[in-house]
């Protein structure tokens, strides 16, 4: 879903403590819809506004501590709104 290599990903759970997939019984990785947010984030972060690792942990700890949301997760609850006001008036 993000284009990112498997060891890319480990490295970052490594990394970030906002990142804590769940595992199923057999050890697999199980992504929430939240943690592939806050895995868009980490890659704009290093990627395009090219904060350094330990940057990019700070900036999502700002984050938190502000209550901001990632652009994404903002747009994607207004989207369930506006399909709930739909569903209620179809």
């Amino acid at each position: 879903m993000t284009g990112l290599k498997a060891h890319v990903l480990r490295y970052w759970e490594t990394e970030f403590p906002q990142l804590q997939p769940k595992k199923n019984r057999a050890g697999n990785r199980i992504y929430t819809l939240r943690d592939i947010e806050v895995v868009e984030r980490i890659q704009h972060l290093l990627k395009e506004e090219k904060y350094t690792i330990e940057g990019a942990r700070q900036a999502l700890d700002r984050e938190r501590a502000d209550g901001e949301e990632p652009p994404r997760a903002e747009l994607l609850r207004l989207r369930a709104f506006l399909e709930d006001v739909l569903r209620r008036l179809g």
